[in-house]
């Protein structure tokens, strides 16, 4: 069966690692984020997630259990190994998976397997969830891998929700800077088409827009991006593309729903930002390790 690429998948969240949850939370807060209550892995990870009314989130992931991290690495959890690669190559911060919702993970595996991109077995597990009034329920994922042996330093994964938490979560998805959801997704790379077929086959879109900066493909929700160094620095002013070969997950582009409010925001909690191309530009710092751009709601 040849593998579809005519129904784009939308984009579920990015996993952040951070060495400090309190630090990454303490980051998201000062540029006007809610954060959830830190949630446990049952493979000795622990998150502190920033939902989005759009239905994706950021998922700051810190090591709270090192041993018990190390036993799932052992034991084959691609999710953990991936983590600890990331974290060997490139450090404690930064953006290391792109995450796509689905409905049928196991297919997905199937599908990654047939285009040579699967990049292991699924991993299915349970963590509890906690609103901001201290109601717990357990929610039930299973994941999916995809990974390119060129890309040391990104994965992606598929998500399939076993049993979706019923409670209210708008409190958590209500955020004093005006955000309601991530635009774009960035990545970087010298020739960003040597990886068209992998992005093509993770976001399921045929359909890619090439150009002189890289390429853009369009998930159902959101606009997948990989910039070569020119196009980072032309259209957020940031540098540094010329890294080593292979795809990495650089920054993300949130709507806003007032960019002048969200300026003023930045200035009094005294962080820095610059204004490229209509965007509000934050660099890279401890807890948020990607830039993060912010452009003005429709």
């Amino acid at each position: 069966m040849e593998v579809q690429l005519d129904n784009p998948r939308p984009v579920d969240h990015l996993v952040l690692p951070t060495a400090d949850l309190e630090v990454a939370r303490a980051r998201l807060a000062s540029l006007g984020f809610t954060v959830a209550p830190e949630a446990r892995h049952p493979f000795g990870t622990a998150n502190a997630c920033v939902f989005f009314s759009d239905g994706t989130y950021l998922e700051p992931v810190a090591i709270a259990q090192r041993e018990l991290c190390e036993h799932a690495a052992l034991g084959g959890n691609t999710f953990v190994k991936h983590d600890q690669a990331y974290r060997f190559r490139r450090g404690e911060e930064g953006i290391s998976a792109l995450v796509m919702r689905t409905e049928n993970a196991e297919e997905d595996r199937r599908q990654f397997v047939k285009s040579g991109i699967s990049a292991g077995l699924n991993l299915e597990f349970s963590r509890p969830f906690e609103t901001p009034d201290g109601e717990r329920v357990m929610a039930g994922f299973e994941l999916a891998f995809a990974a390119d042996l060129r890309a040391p330093d990104v994965f992606f994964f598929t998500c399939q929700r076993r049993n979706p938490a019923a409670v209210d979560r708008s409190a958590l998805e209500s955020h004093e800077n005006g955000v309601t959801g991530i635009r774009q997704v960035v990545l970087s790379e010298q020739n960003p088409s040597d990886f068209q077929y992998l992005l093509q086959h993770v976001v399921q879109q045929r359909t890619v827009n090439a150009h002189s900066f890289g390429l853009d493909l369009a998930a159902s929700n959101a606009d997948i991006a990989a910039l070569n160094a020119a196009g980072l620095e032309g259209f957020f002013g940031v540098k540094g593309g010329t890294h080593a070969r292979g795809l990495r997950l650089r920054g993300l582009v949130f709507v806003v729903n007032d960019l002048h409010a969200m300026e003023q925001r930045l200035k009094d909690a005294g962080v820095a930002f610059a204004f490229v191309s209509g965007r509000l530009v934050v660099p890279e710092a401890a807890g948020q390790g990607a830039f993060f751009a912010f452009e003005q709601s429709d």
